[in-house]
Order: structure tokens, then sequence, then C-alpha cells
């Protein structure tokens, strides 16, 4: 959670300087952290500042020489081409060149200093103990010969390559006409880019889907909340690139379509993958004709996916990269609700007993830092969340088959020494193991968070010292397992965030527990009065209420004192590293690089400092509380959110979407980040549903809570003080909510194959139209609607106050048929691309089924558990040549390794439906029913395994061409995928 600091005054405070201190009220002795102590030095970004020197103006680049050919590649030495320019950083006058086929699909280009030691090796190189590094595959001699991608170099007038598609001679990754920069705070390199280009990725950011050419990407963890196209949380340094060619009907020919609007035209696209293994400080500026990547340290550590679809990239970036997704468990994909704000055990009970009352599906109840004494870790409040009535609590939820997950923070409350009552042991046993980051000075680094002055878990101090953060962490977690039965660990302010800069704290425990530098929400000055756009027109009084009272705080506000602009600009010093204000600024949202964040003089125990790791705090708690919940459940699959992340924390952690705002732009939003995610391998995600941010409202929350529930991961949360947005706080999002969440239910057994898939083979959950139908250019753009797996697509109404939203039916040109979910009838009289209004009133949200799908379906219920326990049924979508195919997984829905598991294999040809199972997994549930939407009349027989089905048993709706299958129950006993079936009708 963060918010923004409202009153303001410009200071500048440097690391390790004392914070000033003030008394909030004589009523409540607690010392609030100064809002000053948050601010750092003026910093104006590189990109902003018009005295930035351009490293292309005045860098020599690079020659190679000693170039030698290999068995799958080639090595080089690179040497600066004339004298330093020494203009972020001192140059590297010696670099190596490693360029490697590692598989027929994957080319890596490597550059790093020549000559590396101990005490600079984490300054360039990225251990593979915390980022695997992709190696070369199998057969290594083929792969050059059979790739699709070449590699050329060349030196005049310096050093530069290129990497080319072999197959169309479409050049995918030049740095011709640009220098190399290589320095030991900066490195630049650029690529030309195609007209109008495509591309993906690049995360985390609020951002539409396809990124434009004129957005700068800045790779920078940061606690920020979900601002526009600032960096957030996360960062994944990959993107992918798809490109249309227009096919000559006649010869074959393919021409680059940079505007591919001609819908009568045939097009062919390719789509490539780039990803820089680098995990320090970046910037990625991406412009009309060209990217430029700017990075602070590191190396360039680049890896070519040659495609040409999205689901070949991206399944071969997880399985070389970043590991494949973790499975989770069937019951995490039922409905969630959370808040800051739920005060004791018995809201949360009235909170679980309203969603009973309403017959609203509820899986998951959440806690937030409410339920911590004083907002610390591993402690619940004695009197608003005992851990006695919080047994019998958890006791009533489970039996129920419902679950709890609280939120666990990443720093660590700091106790007052001298106050024996403010004794916190979780700190006591983290000292004794030297569990916690440091100062330069080797004294403990501490910050300031929620509960006041805190420490910070040292994950890498742990891998590479053998330090005991990660033993510290599984154990605390295990004790406090001992005392509240939670299913999964929610973890927050990863990034990592500090409430001040530097260790504002080491002086200063004595005050300890203090408030943060800034009006938490509902406190006076910082009332919760915002509501989505248009909120003025269905709720006038109320949009009055709250213009006046925001009119109120504006003008009650101090305003800050104004300053003349003036910046601190960095310049470099021979071989010394600047790390607390690089000489190259990033664009970073809080500025300097220590505001709401550890300083990066930080130091990990054996002395990496926090500039070079500091992107990768997130990952690794995520990789320790994997770790932890293996201890508790050994055999089970750990279920993790996160807000912080890296390339692959998906193979431990899902991720929500973080602190949004309940605004139509942010649900909007939502889909692109979903889609990205899909990129990154981490297919568990969700938003906080309704926003979290301000108050939402009756039609917003509608809208969000139908979107959402076709979503991997499906939470309603909200803020303190903001008005409660539960499901059944309206009646109309109570209906709305049920309808879409019976979709979803019935649908469980799809999600969950779908997911099972992304888990061991890399396909994605949530997928682009553009990656379904890679051949229809105007998809390339799409990202107001989406596919849950490759059968069902989502249309929603993203417009405050429409009753109608358009959507495109993607592949008519090809032949692809699209059935309505309710009506189960086909879409006619589409052409390709159009635009097609579709009714959408409120409660009503456009849901397609692709034709040539065999969709597996349960009955919905309250819980996952009463869902599991159902019958079976297919609704089966036939194609124009009346074929269809899927497949459902099966297994216990919780083991880590399951001990049995089903595949069944669906496909329909000549009328026929055969149903074949393969595995050892016992499902006892009976097959019910069986629909089928495009089936031609006239028919008069149905049979089941060469045995005919009764007449009362179905029926054939005509014209809609709709055969309904009952009564199968009866036909076949003991279980609907025990063995092989057929059913067919003629």
């Amino acid at each position: 959670m963060l918010f923004p600091l409202v009153l303001l005054t410009i200071f500048a405070l440097t690391q390790g300087q004392d914070t000033p201190m003030t008394p909030t009220s004589a009523l409540n002795p607690v010392y609030t952290v100064s809002a000053d102590a948050d601010i750092g030095q003026p910093i104006i970004p590189n990109i902003f500042d018009p005295q930035a020197v351009d490293p292309q103006a005045v860098c020599p680049g690079y020659r190679a020489t000693n170039v030698k050919t290999t068995s799958i590649g080639l090595t080089a030495d690179l040497t600066l081409a004339d004298k330093a320019c020494d203009v972020y950083g001192t140059d590297i006058e010696a670099l190596s060149l490693l360029v490697e086929y590692q598989a027929a699909g994957r080319l890596h280009v490597e550059i790093s200093p020549r000559y590396i030691g101990p005490e600079n090796y984490t300054w360039f190189i990225l251990p593979e103990e915390l980022i695997p590094k992709p190696q070369v595959e199998g057969d290594s001699d083929n792969h050059a010969s059979s790739s699709d991608l070449t590699f050329a170099w060349g030196n005049e007038p310096t050093f530069a390559f290129k990497v080319t598609r072999r197959s169309t001679g479409d050049v995918l990754f030049s740095t011709e006409g640009s220098h190399l920069v290589y320095e030991d705070q900066f490195i630049e390199f650029a690529s030309s880019l195609p007209e109008n280009y495509n591309l993906y990725g690049l995360g985390e950011v609020i951002h539409g889907f396809r990124l434009g050419n004129n957005l700068t990407r800045t790779f920078f963890a940061a606690d920020v909340g979900d601002i526009i196209d600032a960096n957030i949380y996360g960062n994944h340094p990959i993107y992918l690139d798809t490109r249309y060619f227009e096919v000559d009907k006649d010869t074959g020919a393919m021409t680059y379509a940079a505007d591919a609007t001609d819908r009568s035209a045939q097009y062919k696209s390719y789509t490539h993958g780039v990803f820089q293994r680098n995990a320090h400080t970046q910037e990625v500026l991406l412009r009309e004709s060209n990217i430029t990547w700017r990075a602070l340290g590191g190396n360039i550590d680049l890896y070519f996916y040659e495609g040409p679809t999205q689901d070949e990239v991206t399944k071969s970036y997880q399985k070389s990269a970043i590991g494949l997704p973790a499975m989770q468990q069937y019951w995490t994909f039922g409905y969630h609700q959370c808040r800051w704000g739920y005060n004791n055990w018995t809201e949360l009970q009235e909170v679980i007993d309203n969603f009973a009352r309403f017959e609203i599906p509820l899986e998951t109840v959440w806690s937030d830092i409410d339920y911590m004494e004083a907002y610390r870790d591993f402690e619940n409040d004695p009197d608003r969340f005992s851990y006695s009535e919080g047994a019998d609590f958890l006791s009533r939820l489970h039996q129920n088959n419902q679950h709890y997950v609280p939120i666990i923070d990443s720093a660590i409350y700091a106790p007052d020494p001298t106050n024996a009552s403010d004794a916190y042991p979780p700190f006591n046993r983290g000292v004794e193991q030297d569990a916690f980051l440091l100062n330069p000075d080797k004294s403990t680094y501490i910050g300031e968070v929620w509960p006041g002055f805190t420490v910070f878990p040292d994950w890498i101090g742990a891998l590479f010292n053998g330090t005991g953060a990660n033993r510290w962490w599984i154990s605390e977690i295990a004790e406090y397992y001992s005392k509240i039965n939670f299913d999964g660990i929610w973890i927050d302010m990863s990034e990592i965030s500090s409430f001040c800069v530097g260790s504002c704290g080491s002086n200063e425990l004595t005050l300890n527990p203090v408030h943060p530098p800034f009006l938490l929400p509902g406190e006076p000055g910082n009332e919760v009065v915002h509501y989505p756009e248009g909120f003025n027109l269905t709720n006038a009084t109320e949009a009055a209420s709250a213009s006046a009272a925001i009119s109120s705080m504006l003008a009650t506000a101090t305003s800050a004192a104004s300053t003349t602009a003036s910046y601190l600009r960095s310049t470099p010093t021979p071989g010394v590293r600047n790390v607390n204000w690089p000489p190259y600024a990033i664009n970073n949202w809080h500025g300097d690089l220590a505001v709401h964040a550890v300083s990066p003089n930080a130091t990990h125990h054996g002395g990496i400092l926090e500039y070079d790791v500091h992107n990768l705090f997130g990952h690794q708690i995520l990789n320790a509380t994997y770790h932890a919940l293996l201890n508790i459940f050994p055999t089970k699959r750990p279920f993790i959110i996160g807000r912080s992340q890296f390339a692959g924390s998906g193979k431990w952690a899902g991720h929500w979407g973080g602190d949004n705002y309940s605004l139509w732009a942010f649900m909007f939003f939502s889909i692109p980040q979903a889609l990205s995610f899909s990129l990154f391998g981490i297919p568990m995600f969700g938003v906080d549903t309704c926003g979290f941010a301000d108050n939402a409202d009756m039609e917003l929350c509608s809208r969000w809570m139908q979107l959402s529930a076709f979503f991997p991961f499906y939470r309603n949360h909200n803020v303190l003080e903001a008005s409660s947005q539960e499901p059944y706080v309206w009646a109309a999002v109570t209906e709305s909510s049920k309808a879409a969440m019976k979709i979803r239910y019935a649908l469980l057994p799809y999600i969950y194959t779908t997911f099972y898939l992304s888990h061991s083979t890399g396909s994605t959950t949530i997928r682009a139209l553009a990656w379904e139908f890679p051949d229809e250019p105007w998809l390339a753009n799409a990202d107001r609607q989406f596919l849950l797996g490759d059968a069902i697509m989502v249309t929603p109404c993203l417009v405050q106050g429409a009753t109608t939203v358009d959507g495109v039916f993607p592949g008519v040109g090809s032949g692809t048929i699209w059935y309505d979910w309710y009506n189960q009838t086909s879409i006619t009289g589409v052409s390709p691309g159009q635009n097609v209004t579709i009714d959408a009133p409120l409660g009503h949200i456009p849901v397609f089924l692709r034709g040539g799908n065999v969709i597996p379906m349960q009955e919905p219920g309250l819980t996952t558990t009463a869902v599991r326990a159902s019958p079976w049924s297919l609704l089966v979508a036939l194609d124009g040549n009346g074929h269809a195919s899927g497949g459902l997984y099966l297994d216990d829905g919780e083991s880590l390794v399951p001990n049995a598991t089903t595949w069944v294999d669906f496909t329909v040809e000549g009328s026929s439906l055969k149903a074949s199972p393969h595995g050892d997994f016992i499902d006892t549930n009976v097959l019910g029913n069986v629909t089928v939407m495009g089936a031609k009349g006239p028919i008069s027989r149905v049979e089941f395994n060469g045995k005919e089905v009764h007449t009362s048993s179905w029926s054939l709706l005509s014209p809609s061409k709709i055969l309904m299958i009952t009564g199968l129950d009866v036909l076949r006993t003991g279980g609907a995928w025990n063995d092989e079936w057929t059913l067919s009708w003629s």
C-alpha cells in the first residue's frame, strides 16, 4: 500500500542524517516522522534534462578484434575505438563478445568486461544463483544451421551487430548507426525498428498493451501505486516484436506492412522476442524508429527468440530462462474477498455471513495489516484478532471449505531497546542470525515502514554469505502458523519500500513506534472523497457533497514553499561509483533513488550493495516464502500473491496488479496488465476488483466484478475508510456478480486445465486476440477484449453509462465460428475486422465460445469444493466442418507432486464425440449432460457407446442448431472419465 504525501516541504535529507520528529497530539503521543524525511536530493531525469549529454555524440564506440568462430557461434575482443568519453561513469576499455546459438530457436549475444574480479563481479554480472542463465541445449553443432536467426557483425565505423530472420530477410535487431557505450555505471546500445512497430512487454507498467513509439520504460522497483507509465513494482526486461507482412496472392512474395488496414488483403505475421538478462536499474527508450537500452550496471546479456509466433516465444522464454509458472491449488481459483479495514474477527465473520446470506460464492477471506499488533509481522493484535478467537474463526471457515490468507509485509519492526514492553522477539531472533540488511559501516540499516522504524531481511547475504535471513524467515512463518492456520500468504511492500531516506532510524529507536510521514486514509486532511468518472451523472447529491469535501481539503492544505528549480547533477569520478546519485539520472517516479526505498548504498552481508540487486528483493522474498510454505505444507502447492517481482518470480507466486484506483480507466488497464503478465510467465494474475484507492460506485463495481470473474486470480480489495464495496453492498452488483460467478464456477474445470497447461508447457491462460489470430493486423492493438484459454472470448463493457460495447470477432474471414454463451447460437453477418455493436446492459457481460472446442464444466456452487463434487457436463462448439476438440486435466487439486493424474482428450468428428481418458486419477462424479452447438439436422438417433439414448433425453433446437442431451448419468455410472466412451448422433 502506498499513499502520496500530500503536504511536503522541499527538504533534502542525506543518507544517515537524523530524521526530524514531531508529536501528533497530546491525545495520541506517538511521534510522526516528518514528511521531510522522505525527500531526497532534487533530481532531473536525463531524458528531460536540457543539459544532458548525448552519449552517441561524444563516445567512441568499440572495435572487434581476435574474432574466433566456434561450433556454436563466435567470440571476440572489443576495445575502445578512441579516447574514453566517461560520460556517465568510467569507460571499460576492454570487453568480451560471446555469440551462441543455444538452441535452434534461440540466439545468445553477451558483452561483458574482459577483466572481472571478486571486488566488482556483481557490478557487471548477474549471478546465476539469483537468475538462472539459459544454457546451450542438445546437439549444439546443428543449432546454427537449423536456426532461422543469423548473426552478423562489422567494424565500420565502429563495432555493430545485427540479427536477421533467415526465412524473410527481415532485420530483427541492428545496432548499426549507433555506438556501443559501456561504463561502470552506464551502458547504452540501440537498435533500429520498422515503421509503426508493435512491441509488447517491458513491464511492469500501467499502459496499453501495445507500447507505442513514445514511451520511456524505467526498470526500478518502486512503491508507487498504479501510476500510468511510471516505474512500479516489478521488472521484466523482455519484449515481443510482431511484424505483419502483406502477401502477394499470386506470387506469395511478402512486403512489410506498416499500415495493414486492408481487410481484403492477405497478411502473415512473424513474432520474435528479446530478453535482456540484467537486473540492474535500466531504462528503455521507445522512439519513432528505434529502441535504446540504458543500464546503470550489469552487462549486455541478450537472448533472441525466433518464434515465429507469440506462443513459441513465450514457451521458449519460460523453459530456457525463467522457469514454468507454479501450479496453483484448485481452491485458489475461487473468489477472494479482502479490504484494508476489516477491524476484527467479528467483522470478518460478518462478511462471510453476508456472502452466505446473499448466496454469493466466497472461497477465501483475506486480512490486510489491520490484524497485526501495531502493524508488526507475525503478531496479531491481542484484543481485535486474538489467537483463541482466531482459532475458532478458522475452524469454522475450514469446516465450510473456505480459506484464509493474511498479509505479511517486507519490513520488520525494530523495537525501542530502552522499553521492555516494546519487546519484539522476531526482531531479536533475526539479529541473532544476521538476518538483516546493513549500512556501509556494518551497523544495521534501519528505515521506516508501517510499524515504525524497521529493518529489512537480507536475502542476498543469506545466499552468498551464509547468513540467516532465509532460515529465520522460514522459522518465523512456521511459528506464526502454529498460532494462525492460514492457507496462503500475501507479500506486500517488497520493492523494497521504506518511508524515509537512508537509515533514518539508526539513532531514533527510542521513539518507536512512530507514525509514517504521511496521513493515512481517513485521517483529518486525507479523507477518502473521490469517486469514479461519471459519478456526478448518476449520484448528483453524493457527488456534490464529495466535491465540497475536496474543496475544503484543498482550502485547508498548506502549500509547499515555492523554490527555484535547482537540480543535483552528479559528475563521474574515474574509478569510483556514485551509487546514491548515479551520474545518469533515470526517470524514477520518486526521483532520488533513496526516496520511498531502501538506499542504494545499503550493504548486504558479504559486501554486495543494494544498488546492484535492488530489483531482486521482491523476487527473493517470494522464493523464501515459497520454501517457508513448503516447510509447513511439504506436499502442497504454496499459494503466494506478491507485489514486487522479477523475471522468473512466476515459478513461486502469483501477482496482483497493485494499488489501482476506483476509476473506469483502471478497469480497462487491468486487461493489458493481465495480457502482459501472461508474457512474463505469471499467469496467476488479477487486480483489486472495483479498485483499491478511492470510492467505487454501483455501476463501476457491477462491471468490474463481471470482468474480473474471467481472470485467474479473482479478488475484491479496497482501501481504509473508503466506502464498502463487497458485492452484496448493492443489489445490482449482487446480481451482476452472481451471474458472472455462475459462469466462472461452471468453467472451473476448463480454467484449471488451461492453467495446468500454462504450468506444464508455458502456454498462456489470458490471451490477446492477436496471439490466437496472428494474421489479422487490425488486432495488434486490441486490448479491450481477451481470451480465457483458446475457447472463451470476453468482451466487457468498459465505459460509464454505456449499454452496448463494440467488439470484433476474429477469424471470421477464415471460417472461425463464434457462439454466444447465453443463447448458444452462432454469430453471423460479421466481416473480418468489423467492430460489431453488442448489447451489454448493466448486469450482462458478453461472452463467446470459439467453434472447434469442447469445454468441460461442472455445476456452479458457493465453494470450489462444491463444484468439484458436482456432475460433469460438456459444452461442444462445432467449427464449420463439424469438428471440435478439447482436454481436461484432473488431479487432487492441491499436491505439489500428485500421486495420480488423468488427462481426458475430447474429439468430435463425423457427428461423434469421443472421450479418451489417460491416467490413474479416479473421479467418481457422473456425466450429466452434453450440449452440442452447431449440430446440423435432421437428427433421428443419439447413441452412447452404441446404445440408443431415449428420445426423451435429447432434443434438437432448430433453427438454432443446438443438440441437448441429458440423463447420461443413467447410462454412465461409476464416474464420467473411468474409461473411453463415444456419443454419436445421426
